[in-house]
């Protein structure tokens, strides 16, 4: 039935393996600064890595990432009724400011990102994007809001 070895192998993967996250997809970042912060777990999805690379290369400048994946149990979605966007796996916070910030949400939106906020005064300034499906059950999307 299978003429080689590696399509009966590609057949014996379980679902969890077929989707694991190989992060040498993504070259411009490392999982570990998407790694929760407070239980050091890393549930990011591949799709929306995808997007962030792509930002990413289109942007030609180094991204910092301030916040990736977040446990339920990390004291930010912990006070939320419900777990946030950073839970799912499909956000993350970019520290940018100023010029910059334009030039990220100028191509975020051109790449499709559905969910966008905003932190522009202060310290700590920074863009989160996720890319949680319009119509998810809790979210609303496409959305945009300040903090």
């Amino acid at each position: 039935m299978f003429k080689d070895r590696s399509m009966l192998k590609e057949r014996k993967r379980t679902k969890e393996e077929r989707f694991k996250m190989n992060w040498n997809d993504y070259p411009n970042f490392s999982k570990e600064e998407f790694d929760c912060k407070h239980s050091g777990k890393n549930e990011m999805k591949p799709d929306f890595m995808a997007m962030l690379q792509d930002l990413r290369s289109k942007y030609g400048k180094p991204m910092r990432i301030t916040s990736g994946y977040r446990h339920e149990s990390h004291p930010i979605e912990a006070k939320k009724s419900r777990p946030g966007a950073h839970a799912t796996g499909q956000a993350a916070d970019i520290g940018v400011d100023r010029g910059d910030a334009y030039e990220v949400l100028k191509l975020a939106f051109g790449i499709g990102f559905t969910g966008v906020g905003i932190q522009q005064k202060g310290g700590g300034r920074f863009i989160h994007l996720d890319n949680i499906e319009p119509d998810t059950k809790d979210f609303l999307r496409p959305t945009v809001w300040s903090y």
